[in-house]
């Protein structure tokens, strides 16, 4: 039921281009926009793996100017800056950006810290002590060619490691450096190109981690307490493709068929997440953020895990629209009651997981110690997401013990 208020959707995203062999249409797009000198961003394994980097190279063709193979998971403010200077010396007019969300992230903080210039280095540094990374003149142009299934590519957010430190590292207080992000209009990619061919290249075990962390977004945005019709549309057509598709990531050679309804999948579920109206992932994500720091997994392997569990949490405090959950994941009964719709709901979740290849318990991953939950529990209380998680669903640091518990 569409709320009797009214709703607004605010959400302006760039060029998207889907299909096997997208990435030699690169150097076209760059004509059609203008565009003459590219800066391509790339991961230190991406951009030395040539199934990967030379389609795009041919793709670009005399518009790229120079390389930059240098982003990491760890994804620092001082890598981003690094770039920056790359771009100032390679005169570049626009940022390519090859990867997954670390990839992108720093790309998107490299074009924030393009709009200063010559002072790029000293707001870096105040950067660091504020966590605000600000925008003053025009930022450079971000075109993005993701490679894995998270979904952060519409997005003009990216979040950073708050260190100078190209590599960064524990310090002797035995504590990670903070986080710090920026978000504008600006950085929103002007291009997407989702190349079935590169995606057949990434490794199986961050193709499907990443698989379920974009998954859960169309979850999330379905009962976000900003959820439209809009979003509710496109949520609910991704998840209905994800689900019938997410399985063949895990084969050993994917479908063609299934690979094209992943990504045409992966696109619909984040349409619409970081509109201008706010950001429509909450708690699932907010858990997975709870393991960023310290724990050398993947956050889609957290939410693997995690994600039955939450919403059986979520399922207890509200209703979470579990009917248009159900019909999107394709298990709606109408003659179900509202606790078996839920159940409907979880199992069907965890069954995404399973397909995937990924983890079921806590305990199967050594980076995580139960001993640790009530820090854990208190990174995801204070994490900004779960201040947007579905209305009335507010846990203290002792229920997600609780639920992190039950996902050991």
């Amino acid at each position: 039921m569409a709320n009797v208020d009214g709703f607004t959707f605010d959400f302006h995203p760039g060029k998207i281009d889907v299909g096997s062999g997208a990435v030699g249409r690169l150097g076209d797009e760059l004509e059609a926009l203008g565009y003459e000198q590219a800066l391509l961003v790339s991961g230190r394994t991406v951009g030395t793996t040539p199934a990967v980097i030379e389609p795009i190279r041919r793709g670009l063709g005399d518009h790229l100017a120079a390389e930059f193979p240098q982003t990491t998971p760890a994804k620092t403010l001082g890598t981003a800056l690094a770039g920056v200077q790359q771009a100032i010396a390679a005169d570049a007019d626009v940022v390519v950006a090859v990867g997954g969300g670390s990839t992108l992230d720093t790309a998107k903080v490299l074009c924030a810290l393009s709009s200063h210039g010559a002072s790029a280095a000293a707001v870096a540094e105040r950067a660091v002590e504020t966590g605000n990374i600000p925008i003053d003149d025009e930022p450079l142009p971000l075109i993005a060619v993701p490679t894995t299934l998270a979904g952060a590519d519409l997005s003009d957010i990216a979040g950073v490691t708050l260190t100078l430190d190209r590599v960064a590292e524990i310090d002797e207080s035995g504590t990670d450096p903070d986080s710090g992000g920026v978000r504008d209009p600006r950085l929103m990619p002007e291009a997407l190109f989702y190349d079935t061919d590169l995606y057949r290249t990434t490794p199986t075990s961050v193709l499907a981690a990443s698989a379920m962390n974009g998954f859960d977004k169309g979850i999330e945005a379905l009962y976000s307490r900003l959820s439209t019709p809009i979003t509710d549309g496109t949520a609910a057509r991704g998840l209905r493709l994800l689900s019938s598709g997410l399985g063949t990531v895990h084969e050993e050679s994917m479908d063609e068929s299934r690979l094209a309804d992943v990504l045409a999948g992966i696109v619909c579920v984040q349409y619409g997440l970081a509109g201008a109206d706010g950001y429509r992932a909450s708690i699932i994500h907010a858990f997975g953020h709870g393991f960023s720091h310290g724990y050398d997994v993947h956050q889609g392997t957290i939410h693997g895990i995690v994600a039955p569990h939450v919403l059986r949490y979520v399922f207890d405090e509200v209703d979470g629209r579990r009917e248009l959950l159900a019909e999107a994941l394709g298990v709606r009964n109408t003659a179900d009651s509202s606790s078996t719709v839920a159940e409907r709901v979880i199992d069907a979740v965890a069954a995404v997981r399973d397909d995937l290849g990924l983890p079921r318990r806590l305990r199967d991953l050594d980076a995580v110690d139960q001993r640790e939950f009530p820090m854990v529990a208190e990174a995801i209380h204070d994490d900004r997401l779960l201040a947007v998680a579905p209305e009335g669903v507010d846990p203290s640091v002792e229920d997600i013990v609780g639920v992190l518990e039950r996902a050991w």
